[in-house]
């Protein structure tokens, strides 16, 4: 059973209220897979001072709002290999966990061409408390417990997990993976030839997306700490309910275990 930790020193901020959610939800820290499982856009909560950002509720059920299948994918390969696996709640339309606040990308005003009507102008002050209530919680938590496992002189590799729409502004995507990558990582090439083994072409390399100075969580955790990363992309339609996603899973599982041997030397101490 993944055990389920929400103890989130300093989450608290005047953005939210009682029966917010905490930003983060922290499962499995004890697991003993060198994985640590990421969720930045898990989460599609919106905090209740700001009235649903303006939009109706099918809106956030959309792909603009959340990486459709994450949270459930996430736990699903938490427990088969025993990983740590760290998410956040809230929507990315409240705040982009994986943009440096600033950007204007990190409170999009516009998302997929829908207007985000509580992303408008939004006040310095006002982008400043999201930023100390979901943002830095999530970050501080990554970060404490990256801290604990090298305190530990555990190894640590990072696996970032999201999810891309099936169609976005023409055909069919027709990937079903994506490794995104900065050509630095020996351990996403080893990941990019284990799911190349078992989907061919299906896996893109640095497809639908690419790994780009617009991330931020894993340059932010993985480089001053010398982790090796993966970035991993699933086509949402794979990953929409409970059955699919264990079976995404076993497959990610066994190529992620497939990577682990191929390239051990860059499993660091976190």
């Amino acid at each position: 059973m993944v055990k389920v930790v929400n103890d989130l020193p300093g989450a608290s901020s005047s953005l939210l209220v009682a029966g917010d959610p905490d930003p983060v939800i922290a499962a499995n820290l004890g697991g003993v897979s060198p994985v640590v499982l990421l969720g930045d856009h898990a989460g599609r909560a919106i905090p209740t001072h700001l009235d649903g950002l303006g939009l109706p509720g099918a809106a956030l059920d959309r792909h603009i709002a959340w990486d459709i299948g994450v949270e459930g994918l996430g736990r699903a390969l938490a427990a088969r290999l025993n990983a740590a696996f760290l998410h956040q709640t809230y929507s990315r339309l409240v705040i982009d966990c994986n943009r440096a606040p600033g950007r204007p990308d990190s409170i999009a005003a516009v998302s997929d061409k829908t207007i985000i009507p509580g992303n408008q102008a939004v006040a310095e002050t006002d982008a400043a408390a999201r930023q100390a209530a979901i943002f830095r919680p999530y970050h501080d938590r990554i970060a404490a417990e990256l801290d604990t496992r090298r305190s530990m002189a555990r190894p640590t590799v990072l696996v970032s997990l999201h999810s891309f729409t099936p169609v976005l502004d023409g055909p069919l995507r027709p990937w079903r993976f994506g490794v995104l990558h900065r050509n630095d990582s020996a351990f996403s090439i080893a990941m990019l030839a284990a799911l190349r083994a078992r989907e061919g072409e299906a896996v893109g390399d640095n497809q639908p997306y690419a790994m780009d100075g617009a991330d931020f969580t894993i340059p932010h955790h993985a480089d001053p700490r010398g982790l090796d990363y993966l970035e991993l992309e699933v086509r949402q339609d794979l990953i929409t309910v409970a059955d699919q996603q264990g079976d995404i899973a076993a497959i990610i599982a066994e190529a992620l275990a497939e990577a682990l041997q191929s390239a051990p030397a860059t499993v660091a101490r976190a």
